[in-house]
């Protein structure tokens, strides 16, 4: 992993939904320069001890980012190419890294690649570029493999080495114009070994560019050594803190971390506690006293760690599965309304992160359960290399307790360092 990573701390933002763009479509009317309020933000994300932003999809797309339409245009409904490299020389201007979101598995029908393939037909150059449905009819139109059932988003072919030029191409260019780094989208859905080569060629260009993965599931550990991807999204963590804390059952965190500690060995992964595909973790843990100690595990637990955007602020969201289920997890940051004022739960992250810098060793420590039980347990982390301690304990309970001289309050954690 380049260097810079062991010390990032990523504030995500889903930019569409953050600057207050329409999702459900996108008309291409004239140019909107929102990119701008997300410049408007970086004080934030400073104060709050963050040196990292990770963006969502930004590159022009029929509706909610996802379904692209040129993967070197900026969607107008965000701004220009102009924006962009004012946003990136405002992060630059404050240290901070910026992360892309690279959505390559699929595109969006509109795409003129797939407008191609289907003016040219069954065994065209341009048909090879998408997978394809098994079941072609005889000279109609092509069939395309579509994502996970969306019919409107067709299956790109990575493997093909034209695509694969193409995706290099892609990642390079936003790289030269700026970016740190690339997050991309359904890895899950590629064969580890077709991204092998693109990420080979594009760390020709930039050495010391950073690529995690969307994986949801799987053998992470061999995902990233067969893709030779720096990282990937650590979902199995996620749902066991969001588990353990909604049932009180803290034997599932610890048995968690037996596995977290196995994909340290080779990789050191994204953590979070929420995203832009998930409900947030203020609606996950039914006690909302609870939901500080996810924002504690987030910053104690080795990894790289990346906070939501409103999360700091303690937003609440649903995520449901029908047309618009995301737009409660995707919200526009409005600077005028109460929820998004600085607030205690704004100044614990402030606190955590402030832990987390004075003790940066910990992206990939060995963290331990002690005094494990249904409602407490006590993790205790140490460095790989060197002679550093840190504590952190946990009590779901209505009672204080006490774990090896750390004195915890009910429905409260913990934390120190040595």
């Amino acid at each position: 992993m380049p260097a810079w990573t062991q010390h990032v701390i990523w504030w995500h933002v889903y930019p569409l939904g953050f600057v207050g763009a329409d999702t459900r479509t996108n008309e291409h009317l004239d140019v909107s320069h929102r990119l701008a309020h997300i410049v408007d933000w970086l004080d934030d994300l400073q104060d709050l001890g963050l040196n990292g932003l990770a963006l969502g999809p930004i590159f022009d797309s029929e509706s909610h980012g996802y379904d692209t339409i040129d993967h070197r245009v900026i969607d107008p409904r965000l701004g220009d190419d102009a924006d962009f490299d004012l946003l990136v020389a405002a992060c630059r201007d404050r240290g901070v890294r910026v992360l892309l979101d690279g959505v390559f598995n699929h595109v969006a029908r509109s795409n003129p690649l797939w407008q191609d393939a289907v003016a040219a037909g069954a065994g065209s150059a341009a048909a090879a570029w998408f997978r394809l449905a098994d079941d072609q009819p005889d000279g109609g139109e092509l069939v395309p493999a579509v994502f996970e059932g969306h019919g409107h988003l067709v299956e790109l072919d990575p493997a093909h080495p034209a695509v694969a030029d193409y995706i290099v191409e892609v990642m390079t260019h936003w790289l030269d114009r700026g970016a740190d780094g690339w997050r991309l989208d359904a890895a899950y859905a590629v064969a580890p070994d077709a991204w092998r080569p693109i990420l080979d060629r594009v760390r020709e260009a930039h050495p010391d560019a950073w690529i995690v993965g969307e994986v949801i599931h799987g053998d992470y550990a061999g995902i990233v050594r067969d893709s030779h991807m720096d990282s990937v999204t650590q979902y199995e963590l996620w749902k066991s803190i969001g588990n353990s804390l909604a049932e009180r059952n803290l034997f599932e965190l610890a048995w968690t971390l037996g596995r977290h500690e196995e994909l340290l060995e080779s990789s050191v992964p994204m953590t979070f506690v929420g995203n832009h595909d998930v409900s947030r973790i203020a609606s996950i843990v039914s006690d909302a006293r609870h939901s500080r100690l996810a924002h504690a595990l987030l910053f104690f637990l080795p990894g790289v760690p990346s906070v939501y955007y409103g999360d700091e602020r303690g937003l609440t969201g649903i995520k449901e599965d029908r047309i618009g289920g995301d737009d409660a997890v995707r919200p526009f940051a409005d600077r005028d309304a109460p929820e998004w004022q600085r607030n205690d739960t704004f100044r614990l992250h402030q606190e955590l992160i402030g832990f987390r810098r004075r003790n940066a060793w910990l992206v990939d420590a060995r963290v331990e359960a002690r005094a494990l039980a249904n409602e407490t347990v006590l993790l205790v982390a140490t460095a790989r290399s060197g002679s550093e301690t840190a504590r952190l304990a946990l009590n779901l309970s209505d009672a204080e307790v006490t774990l090896e001289g750390l004195r915890v309050p009910p429905h409260d954690y913990a934390l120190d360092s040595v």
